[in-house]
């Protein structure tokens, strides 16, 4: 014979489910005495059509009484039954749209967090925290990896001329232009002022990764509309880039950041779009 699984029985059922369990008690109760009031009726129908001594009359009538209490007494209790229903759901929806509330709030926090305000890109935290974890990856598959410095030209000329309403403008466009080129397992992030860093996990050879940098720094170029109505566009945004390759430039997130950084103030100076470590 099977062996019969153990039934298991919730001993902290929701209140909700206990007061509609009452409810349908409470409504059987009732329909039950509306059967008995039938009954009674029936009966008194009968006797005052007899015209009978009363006799039988006064036990109906007695009867009717007692169930007339009954249905009282049961539409008391619904009545409390479904003023404590409405009284729960209308709290636990305000429970639900406070938790809902404190759901949103802790996401907006932790984005704001792990981002850059104006951007919207990963900050140097969650930067850091991706490099760690690559690095850890790559060491254990043997995988080749790549930072880039991204440094913009002409922009402090920006803030100068048109001011930091501009300046932010030029930020967010570049920043929003740099999302479309990354691969989905890669990361860029705002490095601070119009620095900017790109982790390129499981790369190829340098021609792939000249191709991405080659990708990045037409994306930056392209002009840059005016927020402001007066002037046509922004004086044209370019770009330097140091390249870094896990492990020949650097076996730590920090070595491998400043041999990206020293390349691209090499690729500045040299006034080129890119420049590998070496």
């Amino acid at each position: 014979m099977k062996k019969r699984e153990p039934k298991v029985v919730n001993e902290q059922a929701p209140s909700l489910a206990q007061a509609l369990h009452q409810n349908t008690r409470i409504k059987d109760v009732i329909d039950e005495c509306a059967d008995d009031l039938s009954s009674v009726n029936t009966v008194l129908k009968q006797q005052l059509a007899d015209d009978v001594n009363g006799i039988g009359v006064q036990s109906a009538l007695q009867t009717s009484e007692s169930v007339e209490g009954k249905v009282q007494d049961a539409a008391s209790q619904l009545s409390s039954v479904n003023q404590a229903l409405g009284e729960e759901i209308l709290e636990r929806g305000v429970l639900e749209q406070r938790l809902e509330l404190i759901q949103i709030q802790e996401q907006a926090a932790r984005h704001a967090s792990f981002h850059d305000p104006l951007t919207g890109l990963p900050n140097r935290v969650l930067f850091n925290d991706r490099l760690e974890h690559g690095l850890a990856q790559a060491n254990r598959h043997g995988w080749t990896l790549a930072i880039m410095f991204v440094d913009l030209n002409n922009f402090k000329g920006v803030n100068d001329i048109y001011g930091h309403a501009a300046g932010d403008h030029v930020l967010k466009t570049v920043a929003l232009r740099l999302k479309d080129t990354i691969r989905s397992d890669d990361t860029f992030c705002r490095h601070g002022g119009d620095e900017f860093l790109y982790l390129l996990l499981e790369v190829g050879d340098e021609g792939n990764i000249a191709a991405i940098a080659e990708k990045i720094t037409h994306a930056i170029e392209l002009p840059i509309e005016s927020p402001f109505p007066s002037e046509a566009k922004i004086p044209q945004i370019s770009a330097s880039i140091g390249i870094a390759i896990f492990p020949k430039d650097g076996l730590t997130a920090e070595a491998l950041v400043k041999s990206a950084d020293e390349a691209m103030y090499k690729a500045k100076k040299l006034k080129i779009n890119y420049v590998f470590a070496q």
